[in-house]
């Protein structure tokens, strides 16, 4: 188990330093001081008490003459660091000066993984607001809740996705938005393009970086709503820069030299480390798309010679398949994280392409992953050992630590962790200053942990605690299974009983007879009581645009049924 401490080298990233921020709505409606987490700090994340991430980030390697390195690569072509840090510096002019927006303000981003959604992002972070990136899928009635909640201003929102956008600018309409006055959309043309207003900043020069404090909130980061209730975490300026410090450093070693590419999108923190703030914190280069299919996906390694690849485990079941058919030679990491990785997976990964996959888990809420091992330090079954610079344990309902072997509730602190935007759920999720995930697992006694379920997925059937997720991974062994989810559903004789949901593969028949045979291979291969006595099968399972298997939607499910 790795454990941190705070020093007294780490007095000026403990300490409230003034506010930049001129708009203290988010400021204000942190959680009380005693329902935050304990932050602990190294000397990987002992930041000064100012900092903007973005000048760490991007400026930096153009002023230390790194500025004719590539950054991004795209559909179009490239744009090297000085290029990009004059895009940035743009929007950040037009944001200012033509916007009227002031530091901590909130500006809601909208749109796919592509170079204006970056240089928007890094736009508003530099200039000291508050960016609330958003999902390109989510409908006006989502987007208004989140409009509402963060009282955001201002919005950036590629030209594609604006009819949504804009049904929260009708007056008197359903969702409609006061506090949202000002939009600007990104990849379009007219008066109301981003691309104009960038036009008109071509002789101010560069930007200065808002003098900002390390906990000035930068990101409000909504939960991608696994659990049916999206909340809205907000993260300090110095958060980014210590995912950047941790997971990638201790675990990836990754290089200049490196170059990523993978499917999150950048309003999920996972999307927003792997493909935008991990590569240019260290000088690499990264590779946005749109719309990546396995398939694509594939392809794009192989077109662009990216080394890094971030994706779910639902793609690289599938990649797995179709691998034979790429050269994928300059592939030497693969990163799964947003849910349970199966063991199936794992193995049909590594026998396709020699990569041993690199699994962790970590959490909107927790920035980014703070469980994780790599290459030879992979063990079977487990997700890995804690990241240097997080301290975790397992621990009872009274947060007492249990002995090894013994499954209990996951707990985490570090350098980052929970603050919610005026939620009463902080009080779940952080408990005698440890942040509780909501995920159940098992340490051994070399320090490796080992998922079993969400804590509200542990299905319990006449007196026997099931993890779901272990009966996934054994579903998934079968060949006849292509995906599947379980939870538990309501019975009156059981209290609960396994529930799978099954996505079969193509020309498998629905029948009783592949019921029956799953049900025996699952028993079979574990304990036979967790065999799942009720199978549906069906066309596809609900998931979140993360990738992530939404169970509770299968819950609903299963009680319909009952």
């Amino acid at each position: 188990m790795t454990t941190t401490a705070t020093t007294a080298a780490t007095t000026a990233a403990t300490t409230a330093a003034t506010t930049a921020h001129v708009d203290t709505f988010a400021r204000d409606r942190l959680p009380p001081r005693d329902a935050w987490p304990a932050f602990a700090f190294n000397a990987d994340t002992d930041y000064p008490a100012r900092l903007n991430c973005v000048a760490a980030l991007l400026d930096r390697h153009v002023d230390e003459g790194r500025g004719d390195r590539i950054a991004v690569r795209h559909a179009q072509g490239a744009v090297t660091y000085a290029e990009l840090a004059a895009l940035v510096d743009r929007i950040a002019h037009g944001l200012v000066g033509e916007m009227g927006l002031v530091p901590g303000n909130r500006v809601l981003l909208r749109g796919p993984n592509n170079l204006m959604m970056a240089a928007s992002w890094l736009a508003v972070v530099k200039a000291g607001m508050i960016a609330v990136p958003t999902m390109p899928l989510l409908r006006a009635k989502e987007l208004k809740q989140i409009i509402d909640k963060a009282q955001v201003s201002a919005a950036l929102c590629d030209a594609r996705l604006r009819d949504e956008l804009d049904a929260t600018l009708h007056v008197g309409g359903d969702y409609h938005c006061p506090s949202l006055t000002t939009v600007r959309y990104f990849n379009g043309e007219g008066d109301d393009a981003l691309e104009t207003v960038i036009s008109r900043q071509q002789d101010k020069g560069p930007f200065r970086a808002c003098d900002t404090a390390a906990d000035d909130i930068c990101l409000i980061a909504f939960t991608s709503g696994t659990t049916g209730q999206p909340k809205g975490t907000m993260h300090f300026q110095r958060d980014v820069l210590a995912m950047c410090d941790t997971f990638p450093r201790h675990v990836l070693h990754p290089t200049p030299d490196d170059v990523f590419c993978g499917t999150p999108p950048l309003a999920f923190t996972f999307g927003l480390g792997g493909l935008l703030c991990f590569p240019l914190r260290i000088g690499a280069s990264t590779v946005l798309a749109e719309r990546l299919t396995p398939e694509t996906l594939l392809a794009l390694i192989q077109t662009h010679r990216t080394t890094i690849v971030f994706t779910a485990p639902t793609f690289y079941r599938q990649m797995a398949v179709l691998a034979l058919q790429f050269d994928l030679s300059s592939l030497r990491k693969s990163v799964s994280a947003g849910e349970a990785l199966p063991d199936a997976t794992r193995t049909a990964w590594r026998a396709a392409t020699g990569i041993e996959m690199t699994d962790g888990i970590g959490g909107t809420e927790m920035m980014h992953i703070f469980i994780s091992s790599a290459d030879a330090e992979v063990r079977p079954g487990a997700i890995g050992r804690v990241v240097p610079g997080y301290e975790a344990r397992i621990v009872d309902d009274d947060m007492q630590p249990v002995p090894p072997g013994t499954p209990g509730r996951l707990a985490v602190r570090g350098p980052t962790g929970c603050r919610y935007l005026d939620d009463a759920r902080q009080h779940a999720y952080v408990r005698d200053g440890w942040n509780l995930p909501g995920d159940t697992f098992v340490a051994d006694a070399d320090g490796y942990y080992f998922y079993q379920a969400r804590s509200d997925d542990m299905i319990i059937s006449a007196g026997y605690n099931i993890a779901g997720p272990e009966v996934e991974g054994t579903l998934m062994q079968h060949p006849l299974v292509a995906e599947c989810g379980v939870v538990g559903g309501p019975d009156a004789e059981r209290g609960q009983v396994v529930t799978a949901y099954v996505v079969l593969r193509e020309g498998v028949p629905a029948s009783d007879e592949t019921r029956a045979a799953l049900q025996e291979h699952v028993k079979r291969q574990i304990a036979p009581y967790k065999y799942p006595r009720r199978i549906e099968f069906v066309a596809a399972l609900p998931r979140t645009e993360t990738g992530k298997l939404q169970r509770f939607r299968l819950r609903q499910m299963a009680e319909g049924r009952a």
